[in-house]
Parts: C-alpha cells; structure tokens; sequence
C-alpha cells in the first residue's frame, strides 16, 4: 500500500473533515440523525477514497477513481 499521508488532498481533506464537524455541532439537535449525519458520513467518504484509491497498485488505478 503506498502511503497517503503526504498527499496534499488529504491533508486538506482531513481538515475539511474538522470543519465540517465544526459546524455541524451549531445544528439544531434535532438534525443530529438527518443532516448533520449526511454531511458528516459524505465527508468522511471523501476521505475514504482517496486512502482506497492510493491503496491502490499504480498510479493509473489511483487516477481513475
């Protein structure tokens, strides 16, 4: 697996993930299961995907996602 953490786009992405955790704290409490945790897991899937799409065996496979 080759390694993501010096990518530029997940460091950006992580503290997109911050922000968007952040500010979905001022959210009314009765979004927690509605939009706050849409906007959560879709960033978070941000994320995931680009770890996936680095796991992946070259360069090629990675661009493609």
């Amino acid at each position: 697996m080759q390694d993501y953490h010096n990518l530029l786009v997940w460091k950006r992405s992580l503290e997109f993930v911050k922000l968007v955790y952040k500010l979905t704290k001022l959210f009314p409490k009765d979004e927690i299961y509605g939009l706050t945790s849409q906007l959560r897991r879709s960033a978070v899937s941000v994320m995931a995907n680009i770890v996936e799409g680095r796991g992946k065996n070259t360069d090629k496979d990675f661009w493609r996602l």
